[in-house]
């Protein structure tokens, strides 16, 4: 009779799991941390070693790729002006549009030629990313590494951060678009710090290096690419979920959006 009645009785946590469920079907990459961060923001409180089980029972829990694609490196000897390192890893700031770092990361894609052969093409994207909140503010996306497309990505964030009441500072590598004269110029005519990392210390850009890690282990490892619209597409709806929708532990489970507006209302 034991057994039977426990057979026999309801699934007490049918309603998180549906709960559950839902969250992970509007968010596929969310682990058991961050759907118990979304759970709160709907206003159900539950244990997060319970969300844990509930997720492992379900079979939800995310797969990680291992696989890293081989960093790209901008770096090409010193071609212009070197800036001191004024951020010095201080990424912290509950000033928005104040600390802006910037950077290159290469994908890889596969098209097919006249004579049928798969051939491997690349694809270059250049974020520029608020430090106070990790809300991407304006990025551009090539096929070749291109001082055009920086300077097009670097005006449109000048244009979003003119409304800082500080002066601004921007943060990248070393790579050769940062050093070259049209990027300076346009800081300096700005008003803007400009400030670089040491050479070859990744530490000193660790933020947006981890931006890198997680937008290539949610939308492209793991998957293959055939077309640039293709990826292209895919890694600018990734960066409009990741700006309003992709909470983190960090901003209090908000995404980075609604973590700036709940700042300018404060």
């Amino acid at each position: 009779m034991y057994w039977k009645n426990r057979f026999d009785r309801e699934n007490p946590d049918e309603d998180i799991e549906r709960e559950i469920l839902e969250i992970r079907k509007e968010h596929k990459d969310f682990g058991y941390r961050r759907i118990h961060g979304e759970l709160q923001n709907r206003d159900i409180h539950i244990n997060k070693k319970k969300v844990q089980r509930i997720v492992q029972k379900l079979g939800l829990q995310v797969t990680s790729f291992t696989h890293k694609s081989r960093k790209y490196s901008s770096y090409k000897g010193k071609v212009g002006k070197i800036a001191p390192n004024r951020i010095n890893r201080r990424f912290n700031t509950h000033i928005t549009h104040q600390k802006i770092t910037t950077d290159t990361t290469e994908f890889k894609y596969y098209e097919v030629d006249e004579k049928g052969r798969m051939i491997i093409k690349k694809l270059y994207l250049d974020p520029f990313m608020d430090m106070c909140n990790s809300e991407i503010i304006s990025y551009s996306i090539s096929q070749r590494p291109s001082a055009e497309n920086i300077m097009k990505a670097l005006n449109e964030a000048i244009s979003v951060t003119n409304d800082c009441k500080y002066r601004r500072t921007f943060h990248s590598d070393q790579g050769w678009a940062y050093q070259m004269k049209a990027y300076v110029s346009k800081l300096k005519e700005n008003k803007i710090f400009q400030s670089m990392s040491r050479k070859g210390n990744c530490h000193d850009n660790s933020v947006m290096e981890n931006f890198f890690g997680i937008l290539k282990q949610e939308m492209y490892y793991g998957k293959v690419y055939y077309s640039f619209d293709e990826l292209k597409y895919a890694i600018e709806n990734y960066i409009k979920y990741y700006n309003e929708k992709r909470i983190k532990q960090k901003l209090g489970w908000l995404s980075p959006v609604d973590y700036r507006l709940n700042l300018l209302v404060a």
